[in-house]
């Protein structure tokens, strides 16, 4: 437990940090951020080691399967912010590690898994993960896409303007993390349909069927960016709706099965 108190501790230490200075102009310094940001995310790695792998199995509850992913996220995301403006996604992306990790601590869960003796499994399980992942990077980069479009919509570019990255770098990011995200997927739902033999079973057919229709989503709107040079809101919707829907697919019936009814 206390481990899980620093670790959500450094988490806001760390956004508290970058959001005091997205009104300095000078901005966010990647470097000092990332003290408290890599002591976070290597306290939260200890404590995915600590839940996930265990004697008879590995726990793959709802809970360690969200924070593996906020983990995923938050170091991709740290990374990028040495290469990429990304300052005014960080408070949110610590912000949510920071909530899941809490969150783990009170609501214990157990789901073991023989993953193994699975190598199948192993494969679609992160290929799923990394997917997820992506396309969660992909929804941040749109959030801060659709920030800057209003911010040009408006001329109201004064405000932070040292923080925020050009318009067109940040979609250019976007549309790569989407593709790459696209195709992960592509390849985590063909690894389930050929390995696994319940992906249209009673318990998982629901999820197979929302993550169906989330990847047509992500495919039509990555298509329709290639083909026809779809850009700006109806683009950004679609992302919000495809991730919607893989969120409900990942997570939705297991929330109810495992927290609230369990």
């Amino acid at each position: 437990m206390l481990i899980q108190i620093v670790c959500v501790f450094l988490y806001i230490l760390a956004a508290g940090w970058v959001g005091s200075r997205l009104f300095h102009h000078q901005g966010p310094n990647p470097k000092l951020m990332a003290i408290p940001a890599f002591l976070a995310l290597t306290a939260h790695l200890y404590l995915l080691f600590e839940g996930m792998i265990q004697g008879e199995g590995t726990n793959m509850s709802i809970m360690n399967v969200a924070s593996l992913i906020a983990w995923l996220v938050t170091f991709t995301m740290t990374l990028a912010s040495f290469s990429f403006a990304t300052a005014i996604l960080m408070p949110v992306v610590f912000g949510f590690a920071a909530l899941i990790v809490l969150l783990s601590a009170v609501i214990p869960d157990v789901h073991m898994m023989q993953i193994a003796l699975k190598p199948a499994l192993i494969i679609h399980i992160t290929l799923a993960l990394l997917a997820y992942g992506c396309l969660s990077i992909a929804v941040l980069y749109a959030v801060q896409l659709a920030y800057i479009n209003s911010r040009l919509k408006h001329k109201k570019m004064s405000l932070m303007h040292s923080s925020l990255p050009p318009l067109m770098t940040v979609e250019t990011i976007f549309f790569k993390l989407l593709i790459t995200g696209t195709v992960l997927l592509t390849l985590s739902l063909l690894s389930g349909f050929v390995f696994l033999d319940n992906m249209l079973g009673t318990e998982q057919a629901h999820k197979t069927i929302l993550s169906v229709i989330a990847w047509l989503v992500f495919c039509i709107t990555a298509m329709g960016h290639q083909k026809w040079g779809w850009r700006g809101r109806p683009v950004i919707t679609a992302t919000f709706i495809g991730a919607f829907l893989l969120t409900l697919a990942y997570f939705g019936s297991r929330f109810v099965r495992d927290v609230l009814l369990g």
